[in-house]
């Protein structure tokens, strides 16, 4: 059965840093991109980060760019972001997201994804 657990969430002051991590497991096939995805309430969901197992690419929206990074590890089935500087508007549910059917690369639409964690709360707040 494929999961997907995130870890790492938090409250933390403006300015200040997380790290998320996201393992991966169940999976069959070799070629997966896995992204970050947020959302706010009252708002659609947004991809923030993606890592391409295809060709190691790193893709992030410019909201975060410079901030966060996106990396893997363990195999590849492990990966992590790193959020620093981080805002009050970056407050939300912060989602580890799988996609298979894009051969290792990130998708271009969050509902392109096809596996979904089941969310980390993420506050930044004084």
């Amino acid at each position: 059965q494929v999961q997907l657990v995130e870890s790492g969430g938090g409250l933390v002051q403006p300015g200040g840093s997380l790290r998320l991590s996201c393992a991966a497991s169940g999976f069959t096939s070799d070629y997966y991109a896995i992204g970050w995805v947020r959302q706010v309430p009252g708002k659609e969901r947004e991809g923030l980060a993606c890592i391409s197992s295809s060709d190691g690419g790193t893709y992030y929206t410019d909201d975060v760019k410079g901030r966060f990074t996106i990396s893997r590890d363990n195999g590849n089935s492990t990966v992590n972001l790193q959020m620093n500087s981080l805002k009050p508007e970056d407050t939300g549910v912060y989602y580890c997201a799988v996609g298979v059917s894009g051969w290792g690369f990130c998708p271009r639409m969050v509902d392109d994804y096809d596996y979904w964690g089941q969310g980390t709360q993420v506050t930044v707040s004084s």
